[in-house]
């Protein structure tokens, strides 16, 4: 499989992860120090930190899906930049009711001795609209 390709599967194991609720699969995407940048959403340093978030934030939520698209990625030897597009729907328990956040992903990524990790991520908001029922 090719650097681009890996990454590729890394990026999409992170919506997959929050997706299905697979908290051990969402942990495998980021290196342990990992500085996570979600602007006005919060910031978090280390995989337990945004692993933490992230339960917290889905634990109410009915359906979830993270599309992503447009994977513009560039590798350096061990290091690689990756700009990701993103269009979430994240709707409410009564799964009717929620969220729409589009935006971007900037990552930072690193080979690990386990694969390719995100080591940076910024994320910029496009647009994020109420739903409802």
């Amino acid at each position: 499989m090719t650097d681009h390709a890996q990454i590729t599967e890394v990026l999409i194991r992170y919506a997959t992860g929050i997706d299905r609720r697979d908290w051990p699969l969402f942990r495998t995407v980021f290196t342990a120090d990992c500085a996570l940048d979600y602007g006005e959403i919060g910031a978090w340093n280390g995989v337990d930190a945004v692993t933490e978030f992230m339960v917290l934030a889905h634990a109410g939520a009915g359906h979830t899906m993270h599309r992503l698209s447009n994977m513009a990625i560039t590798v350096t030897g061990d290091t690689a930049i990756a700009r990701t597009y993103l269009d979430a729907l994240i709707l409410a328990a009564d799964n009717a009711s929620g969220v729409s956040a589009i935006g971007f992903y900037d990552d930072e990524l690193v080979r690990t001795g386990d694969g390719w990790r995100i080591a940076r991520r910024r994320f910029t908001s496009v647009r994020i609209a109420v739903i409802g029922s």
